[in-house]
């Protein structure tokens, strides 16, 4: 497991800004900083990916350089995880993409039920897949997210990306999955409250994106 915010970089700016309950009035300011922190998660995903040596010519001379040699499919869980996926994107700009609608079933506690009402996936058979979810609460989105995935390709190696994360969603993907992966977090959170949200965390983040839901 990756997290962040361990080690001290510019992107405990990013993480103070996001969490900040009058910063976030700004909506573009949220927006960018959700992407910011992808790129800077993409960027320290790219470290375990494979590369190859390419060789180039330039004005002066021929020399060599490591290329990005892993197949990658970005997995966008809208709407909330749009502008993280981003970040994702501009780390990544030559990877495909899939897209998963994912809400909450409200008025279901004490238990979170979820629905995934859209799928659309490139090929993902002996690629990596990159599954960007901002809030890593439950684990129960990504979850129902993987199995449905797995039913219309094989991957090689999934990377589970988060802004967020609570312990009890870790736990769950940690008993559930059967695949190999790894958590790559901006930040590893408290817990979750009795309404399921992550504590200390930021709030909802797709309201906050983009306005909040009816």
């Amino acid at each position: 497991m990756f997290i962040l915010n361990q080690t001290p970089s510019i992107a405990g700016n990013l993480i103070i800004e996001l969490r900040d309950e009058n910063l976030q009035k700004d909506r573009r300011r949220f927006r960018d900083n959700l992407t910011q922190l992808g790129y800077l998660l993409g960027y320290e995903i790219s470290k375990s990916l494979s590369f190859t040596s390419q060789e180039i010519q330039t004005p002066l001379a021929k020399t060599s350089e490591n290329a990005l040699g892993s197949k990658l499919v970005l997995v966008c869980m809208m709407r909330a995880s749009l502008p993280f996926y981003q970040g994702f994107l501009k780390c990544f700009p030559n990877a495909d993409s899939a897209f998963i609608g994912v809400k909450r079933v409200e008025g279901k506690m004490p238990e979170v039920e979820i629905d995934l009402g859209y799928l659309a996936s490139a090929d993902i058979n002996d690629k990596e897949l990159i599954i960007c979810d901002p809030m890593l609460a439950t684990g129960k989105s990504i979850l129902e997210t993987i199995t449905q995935l797995l039913k219309v390709g094989s991957p090689s190696k999934i990377h589970l990306a988060s802004a967020f994360a609570a312990p009890e969603g870790i736990n769950l993907l940690k008993k559930e999955l059967r695949i190999p992966f790894k958590f790559w977090l901006g930040s590893l959170e408290a817990g979750l409250n009795d309404k399921f949200y992550i504590v200390p965390g930021l709030g909802d983040a797709g309201d906050l994106a983009f306005g909040k839901k009816l």
